[in-house]
C-alpha cells in the first residue's frame, strides 16, 4: 500500500482533480496487494453489486461525504502521530451514520436457523427514556438512519409504534426487519414512514408447512397466509413504504449446534410467487450463515452439503425461474453473500484490512451493549461499550477509537464474508492516498442512508 500522508493539500491539486482521484479509487475498490492475494472488487465488479449494498457509493453522497472526510482526515492524522511518536488526535465528535438498533431481545419464534439464538429473551432491556435520549444525541452528531432489527423481534417492544414516530420526528430514515407475526403493529406504524424507508419480513419459505417447521411460532395457528395478508393493507396505508420478503436459503447439511436445519431451497420459486401476489415490492435471497465458537457469523460451505456445486446450480436455476414467474415490477434480489457464493469468490471477501473503518460509520445498539458489527452482535471482544454509549460525550469517541486501534479485522474477521469488505478497502485506500479529499462530494445524492 502507498505510504500514509498528512491532511495537507497535494501541490498543484484542485477540487476537480481531487474529486476525480477519489472517484477512481472508489471505482477500483482496491484490496490487498500482498503477494498471492486477489484484489477485492476489481474494476467492473462493483457494478454487479445490488444498489442497496453499494456502500461506497452511498458514502460519496453530498449528505454523507463531509463525515467521511472528517473520519479519513482523522485516520491520516492518527497514523502520522503514531509514526512520529506524538500525542494522538481525538476522534471528531461524530456519531455513526447508520445503526442497527435491537429494541428488544424478546422473540416469539424459535427458528432453528437463527444466528442470534444465544442472546434471545435475555433479561437485559432498554429504558425507553434513556434510549430516546441516546438516539437524539446521536442524531445531533450525524446519525442518518436506523434499522430496527435482530437480537429479538422489534414489534414486541412496548410502544413500538410510538418509537417509530419518535425516530421519524428526528428526521431519520427508518427501516424494520420483522418476523411478520405482528402485522397489526406494522400497519399502525405505516403512516409514519416516508419515501425510502422499508420493512422487510423474514419468512424464509413458500408454504405454510415449511414456515411452521422452520420458525416454530409461539402462536401455533400462525400461518404464512395470515402474515402475507397484512401486506396489501400496509401498502394501502402508505404506498411509499417499501415492503420486502426475506428468504434465507438453507440446504442439507446446515446446522446450528446439534440442530439440523430444515431445507427450503426447493421453495425459492413458490416464495417469490407468493411475495409477488401479496404485493411485496421485492424478495431478497441470502445464504444461511453459521456462528463460530468465537461468535462471528460466517459462511462455511465446506460444512454443508458435500456437493456444493449442486447446491449452487439449484440456487441459480431457482433464481432464474423465480424471475420469470413474478409480476413485471417485482424484484428478485440476490444478496452480496449469495452472489459470491454462487461465483465461488466468497473467500475473497474474508480478506479484510487490519482496520475495519465501517465500525466508525455504522454500529449495533442492543440491550446488551453497543457493538461494532452485526456479525459480532453480543460478542465481548467486539463490544464498544454500554447500550447508552453515545448518550454523553466523549465515551462514544473514546471507545470507538479504542476498538479501531485494538480490533484487528484481518484476524477477527478472517472467516467473515463481509458485506463491507470492498468499502473497507476503499476507505483504507483513501486513508493511505496522497490526494487531499475534496470538500465537494464526488458522488450524486441518492437519499439512501442505510449502511
Amino acid at each position: 500500500m502507498p505510504s500514509n500522508s498528512d491532511s495537507g493539500s497535494t501541490p498543484g491539486s484542485s477540487a476537480a482533480s481531487d474529486a476525480s482521484s477519489v472517484e477512481q479509487i472508489g471505482q477500483q475498490q482496491i484490496g490487498q496487494r500482498q503477494s498471492g492475494q486477489r484484489q477485492i472488487a476489481p474494476p467492473g465488479e462493483a457494478k454487479a453489486v445490488e444498489k442497496v449494498h453499494d456502500f461506497a457509493g452511498k458514502l460519496q453522497q453530498p449528505s454523507l461525504w463531509p463525515k467521511v472526510v472528517d473520519y479519513v482526515r482523522w485516520q491520516r492524522a492518527l497514523r502520522k502521530a503514531q509514526r512520529d511518536g506524538k500525542q494522538l488526535p481525538e476522534l471528531p465528535d461524530i456519531a455513526p451514520l447508520s445503526i442497527n438498533l435491537d429494541l428488544t431481545t424478546a422473540c416469539n419464534y424459535a427458528c432453528d436457523h437463527c444466528i442470534d439464538w444465544d442472546i434471545l429473551n435475555s433479561k437485559e432491556k432498554h429504558a425507553d427514556d434513556q434510549l430516546r435520549a441516546s438516539i437524539a444525541r446521536m442524531a445531533e452528531r450525524g446519525l442518518r438512519s436506523v434499522i430496527l432489527i435482530g437480537g429479538g423481534e422489534p414489534t414486541l417492544y412496548p410502544g413500538f409504534v410510538d418509537f417509530v414516530a419518535f425516530l421519524k420526528g428526528l428526521s431519520l430514515s427508518v427501516s424494520v426487519v420483522t418476523n411478520g407475526s405482528r402485522g397489526d403493529r406494522i400497519l399502525q406504524a405505516a403512516p409514519h414512514f416516508s419515501q425510502g424507508d422499508w420493512v422487510r419480513l423474514s419468512l424464509d419459505s413458500g408454504s405454510n408447512d415449511v414456515f411452521q417447521r422452520m420458525h416454530h411460532p409461539s402462536k401455533k395457528s400462525l400461518t404464512l397466509d395470515e402474515i402475507c395478508s397484512w401486506t396489501p393493507k400496509i401498502k394501502a396505508a402508505n404506498p411509499d413504504l417499501q415492503m420486502g420478503y426475506s428468504f434465507v436459503i438453507t440446504w442439507v447439511g446446515g446446522s446450528r449446534g446439534e440442530v439440523k436445519i430444515v431445507e427450503n431451497i426447493h421453495e425459492m420459486v413458490s416464495a417469490s410467487q407468493r411475495a409477488s401476489d401479496a404485493m411485496f415490492d421485492y424478495i431478497s435471497f441470502k445464504p444461511f450463515l453459521e456462528r463460530q465458537e468465537d461468535g462471528a457469523e460466517v459462511m462455511d460451505p465446506a460444512k454443508s452439503e458435500a456437493e456444493m456445486q449442486a447446491v449452487v446450480a439449484r440456487v441459480q436455476k431457482n433464481l432464474e425461474e423465480a424471475r420469470a414467474s413474478v409480476r413485471g415490477d417485482f424484484k428478485v434480489l440476490a444478496s452480496t453473500n449469495l452472489r459470491v457464493l454462487m461465483s465461488g469468490t466468497w473467500k475473497d471477501y474474508t480478506r479484510q484490512p487490519k482496520v475495519c473503518h465501517m465500525q466508525m460509520l455504522r454500529q449495533v445498539v442492543t440491550p446488551l451493549g453497543t457493538y461494532n458489527c452485526p456479525a459480532h452482535r453480543g460478542v465481548e471482544k467486539a463490544k464498544l461499550g454500554d447500550k447508552d454509549l453515545w448518550a454523553v460525550p466523549p465515551a462514544g469517541q473514546h471507545d470507538t477509537t479504542r476498538l479501531l486501534r485494538e480490533f484487528d479485522a484481518s484476524v477477527e474477521c478472517g472467516e467473515v464474508t463481509c458485506l463491507y469488505n470492498s468499502t473497507n478497502w476503499w476507505l483504507e485506500e483513501l486513508v493511505n492516498a496522497s490526494v487531499e479529499l475534496p470538500d465537494e462530494a464526488p458522488g450524486v445524492e441518492q437519499q439512501d442512508w442505510f449502511l
